[in-house]
């Protein structure tokens, strides 16, 4: 009787995965809200259940200061390949709630899409890696050992994992890393991701009078944080798209004339880019391309802001604090720690002296650059060639996956990040989604690439 390939047995088992990637989603692990710890917790228990169906040896949820960790492994042959899996379980937010066409954490399957939040960042992507594991342990052609690190702290800045990592190198020894946390140009256009910009998260407060006050008795008298602090950002992007912080352009990378040609070859419509997002025009800093603004140079982006009375009806009052969170992603020779100091100062230094300032740190991680030339490059794309029919093209991303480069610096291992997501997927957004059949094209490329990488290093 002939071996059932893994390709046969993702066919024969479509329904059954997807039901139990429905299980996954329905857990709303949020880690930026602090009433989702129990999900944490919940979350991980079902993940480490899920690698020990599929075939692990075993699967733990390890403890952290923040949310737990899980690692599970399977170790075929000592002295064979290992690759280390790299997910996260954890999702953003789900506001503004209103803006849903479906319930975020009841999944649905509409046009050809899985509707939920984390369909694609990061459960759905994930969720193949396990789906691949689980064919080739079930048809016997798994033939290198495989852990996995699945953590839930990515969307704040993946905090305690730094330290995980550390306390457990031993453990988590591997060959490479794989990780499907990125997305593609497009579904016509696959491509890898060999770059990530780095960041550098920061939240300020601008703080007036020690109370509100009725903007009529003291408007005009006293200084309007919320006033004050639209003019501080304002300030830190020229009319040039350039940001005004000194020195911050200091260590970014310049890119040759050649390399800007070939990065701007990879193909992109600006009338389809703007159709999609219904704007009218773009905007960036002067004298580059949109897809040279959102991969090789840096940015500055206010991620929320708040002050004041937003209720209801009007209530006619100066603000005592406005706030807002900002982040600024990073190029390759930036250094996120570097640029927190350097927005500090700068903010600091242009606050006028009738409001206190008090500016943090929230998070960062540095930018990162996958080699295309190393094997395990080379199998994702010979990989992703058999699957989708083209040959991937390098690609480099505008987000940012900090512990990336973490890991490289802490363990010693390169990262491919072999992503199936696509723009329309809307991460991060409401009504996210991930199409059916990229979800399981992702599993089969997976069973490839293991086959492919493993072959490279006989």
């Amino acid at each position: 009787m002939p071996v059932m390939t893994p390709k046969e047995f993702i066919d024969i088992n479509r329904e059954r995965f997807i039901d139990e990637l429905f299980t996954i989603l329905r857990i709303p692990s949020v880690s930026a809200q602090s009433q989702h710890k129990p999900d944490m917790q919940r979350c991980a228990e079902s993940l480490a259940a899920s690698l020990v169906a599929a075939g692990a040896d075993h699967a733990e949820v390890y403890p952290t200061n923040g949310n737990p960790v899980v690692f599970g492994e399977k170790i075929t042959d000592r002295n064979a390949p290992t690759i280390l899996v790299y997910g996260h379980y954890d999702v953003m937010p789900t506001d503004p709630r209103g803006e849903w066409n479906t319930d975020p954490f009841e999944p649905v399957i509409k046009d050809g899409r899985i509707w939920a939040r984390g369909a694609d960042d990061d459960k759905g992507q994930l969720f193949m890696h396990v789906k691949a594991f689980e064919a080739m342990c079930a048809t016997n052609s798994l033939n290198c050992n495989v852990k996995f690190m699945l953590e839930g702290e990515e969307e704040i800045g993946s905090t305690h994992l730094y330290g995980f990592c550390e306390e457990y190198k031993e453990m988590l020894a591997a060959d490479i890393i794989l990780v499907s946390d990125t997305s593609m140009i497009g579904a016509d256009v696959p491509s890898i991701t060999c770059g990530l910009r780095g960041l550098t998260y920061m939240e300020v407060e601008v703080t007036g009078p020690n109370r509100d006050l009725h903007s009529g008795h003291y408007g005009g008298g006293v200084a309007n944080p919320a006033n004050v602090l639209s003019r501080l950002v304002a300030s830190l992007i020229d009319e040039n798209g350039h940001i005004t912080i000194p020195h911050f352009y200091d260590d970014v990378r310049v890119f040759s004339d050649e390399e800007r040609r070939d990065f701007n070859s990879a193909p992109f419509s600006i009338e389809e880019y703007k159709h999609s997002l219904d704007i009218g025009d773009v905007e960036g800093e002067a004298g580059f391309t949109t897809m040279e603004r959102t991969g090789i140079r840096p940015s500055l982006d206010v991620n929320g802001i708040w002050s004041g009375y937003i209720g209801e009806g009007a209530k006619t009052v100066i603000p005592s604090r406005a706030s807002a969170k900002i982040s600024m992603r990073l190029v390759p020779n930036q250094d996120f720690s570097t640029i927190a100091r350097l927005f500090e100062e700068h903010f600091r230094a242009i606050a006028p002296a009738s409001v206190k300032v008090d500016v943090k740190f929230l998070h960062g991680g540095a930018p990162y650059v996958s080699p295309t030339d190393m094997p395990a490059y080379k199998a994702a794309e010979k990989a992703i060639e058999d699957v989708l029919g083209k040959r991937p093209l390098p690609y480099y991303s505008g987000g940012s996956i900090p512990i990336i480069s973490g890991f490289e610096k802490i363990l010693g291992i390169k990262s491919v990040l072999m992503g199936f997501g696509l723009e329309e997927d809307a991460i991060h957004s409401p009504n996210e989604s991930f199409g059916v059949e990229r979800f399981f094209k992702g599993i089969e490329a997976i069973t490839l690439f293991y086959k492919y990488y493993t072959e490279s290093r006989q």
